[in-house]
């Protein structure tokens, strides 16, 4: 599939970033935009960066405007919301399913999801609770390809420094081995890799990818 318009939210984060690098070194997609919160400094001849208010919902739709697929790598911390569970919904939930909604309606084609290992709308814990939602109500747009991604722990370089990150990143790399497969440490890079390589396959209907399909796929 060549010539394809492609949209990231995200961008700036340890998967939307690499995502966005990739898109753009990648001749299949010829046009890519980056709707974010801030400037991005950043330039390329096939990139558009969209400053956007995710909250002004006529303002979204319109800076999303039309093509083929969304890569949604959107999602915040507890830390960054400083536990305000509502907060945290408006940006992991409210984000990414207006992009599916106003998309759907624009003729998009596929919809490409960052979510959890252990997602789950039944859960008790509200992080994999969240993302199970997330998941569910963007099934029901009825995507010709929709894939979902489901890492575990993420390694790589962030923008910003978590210290409890950096020590669980490396007691996984220390015990990665004997950790069952699917909850495996993965790289953002990696992730990002395996969403480019989904969305030239295009494969229809609900796609999930663990560790093991994100490294081999």
């Amino acid at each position: 599939m060549n010539g394809q318009t492609a949209v990231v939210l995200g961008a700036t984060g340890l998967i939307g970033s690499h995502v966005l690098e990739q898109l753009l070194q990648d001749d299949s997609f010829t046009k890519v935009k980056a709707l974010v919160r801030r400037p991005l400094a950043l330039q390329h001849p096939k990139l558009e960066v969209i400053v956007t208010d995710f909250s002004n919902y006529e303002q979204y739709q319109t800076n999303l405007g039309t093509g083929d697929c969304i890569f949604s790598c959107i999602g915040t911390t507890n830390a960054n919301v400083k536990g305000d569970k509502a907060l945290y919904r408006t940006i992991d939930f409210d984000i990414p399913v207006n992009a599916a909604r106003f998309g759907k309606e624009a003729g998009f084609q596929q919809f490409l999801l960052v979510s959890s290992v252990g997602a789950n709308a039944k859960s008790s814990f509200f992080y994999t609770r969240l993302k199970g939602e997330v998941e569910d109500v963007i099934a029901d747009f009825n995507f010709n390809s929709y894939h979902v991604f489901r890492p575990s722990f993420l390694v790589g370089e962030r923008t910003e420094q978590r210290m409890g990150e950096t020590i669980g990143t490396n007691l996984f790399k220390l015990f990665n081995f004997l950790i069952p497969s699917n909850y495996k440490s993965i790289t953002g890079e990696a992730v990002a890799k395996a969403m480019i390589k989904a969305a030239k396959k295009g494969n229809e209907g609900m796609n999930f990818y663990y560790y093991k399909e994100m490294t081999t796929i």
